[in-house]
């Protein structure tokens, strides 16, 4: 019997008595991190990192049963151990291990490999099965490094003082990851709308360092954004929130940007690829480095990833349906 199985309401583990990243209510839910396909409302009581919980609050609700963990603690749950480790996605992100008898399974969650200065590194954890993701799971996705494709924003900045420069990205994670690469390039303080200030407050609050910001809507109509940098959530590109900042040069920052044609079918004039997801050769990599025998491929390439595995590695690897999104507007 597979220690983690897909049921109608997440992912299970019968001998723990609890589900991981649930898309229903249940009565027990371990959270990998707060995005809002793996962090769903409903739950009778949660257990997610210390470092999720004020953004699980805001997202969840603050009345929520949540107990906070360390990473790496061990916690009893039914016959099992249970830890979380670092993803090196955003805020809190963690991977979840699960031990029962001389077994171990890790659920990945959402992860990357590339240096972040706004969350936890990712922590290679060995197991016999892996459940990883495959978002970006394609040869053609190969990100550099977010310090460079941050320089590259700035670059795009300061080349045109004459109008607004109007950057969209996520509210939770991309935008926090922006503004923390920023300050080695500058002190000019950022304009963000307000669902990136909302959880960039939390951020500063779980002491991670970026440049100054402030809220667009603070400031009067007739405030002059010239030269400014803002960011803004996608869902607010061609809203009546962008008549603030007449003629602007608009840009994009996704891991969708690698794709070529996408910027121009999205209607923006630039586009940064950065991503809070692991690229190929990471996918790739981290497999390699569980050591696992077993491997469940799940939301994104799967069947591109795990065929891949199977056939160069010889690695027993499997395509698992779930309900988990890839980059997406969250």
């Amino acid at each position: 019997m597979a220690l983690i199985t897909v049921h109608q309401e997440g992912l299970y583990c019968e001998q723990g008595g609890f589900h991981i990243d649930p898309w229903r209510p249940v009565d027990c839910a371990l959270i990998t991190h707060a995005h809002s396909d793996h962090a769903r409302s409903g739950s009778h009581h949660y257990l997610a990192t210390h470092r999720s919980e004020g953004i699980l609050r805001r997202r969840l609700g603050n009345d929520i049963n949540l107990q906070g963990v360390e990473y790496g603690q061990k916690i009893k749950l039914g016959n099992t151990w249970v830890s979380f480790h670092p993803a090196g996605h955003v805020l809190g992100s963690a991977q979840i291990r699960v031990e029962y008898r001389d077994e171990v399974w890790v659920v990945s969650g959402d992860y990357k490999r590339n240096d972040d200065p706004t969350c936890d590194a990712f922590e290679v954890v060995p197991c016999d099965t892996f459940i990883t993701e495959a978002t970006f799971g394609l040869p053609i996705y190969k990100w550099q490094t977010g310090k460079q494709t941050c320089q590259q924003i700035y670059d795009w900045w300061q080349g045109d003082r004459d109008r607004p420069s109007l950057l969209f990205c996520y509210a939770f994670g991309k935008a926090q990851r922006i503004l923390g690469e920023l300050t080695q390039l500058t002190e000019q303080p950022v304009y963000v709308h307000g669902a990136v200030h909302v959880l960039t407050e939390i951020y500063r609050q779980a002491g991670i360092a970026m440049v100054e910001t402030i809220p667009a809507s603070e400031l009067p109509r007739s405030h002059s954004f010239n030269g400014a940098l803002i960011l803004a959530p996608p869902s607010a590109y061609r809203s009546t929130w962008m008549r603030r900042f007449p003629q602007p040069q608009t840009g994009f920052a996704s891991g969708w940007m690698a794709v070529r044609g996408a910027r121009r079918r999205r209607g923006y004039e630039r586009g940064f690829v950065l991503s809070d997801h692991a690229d190929w050769q990471g996918l790739v990599d981290t497999v390699l480095q569980t050591q696992a025998k077993t491997v469940y491929v799940t939301h994104g390439q799967t069947e591109v990833l795990s065929r891949y595995l199977s056939e160069v590695h010889h690695i027993n690897a499997l395509p698992l349906n779930t309900l988990f999104e890839g980059e997406g507007d969250i």
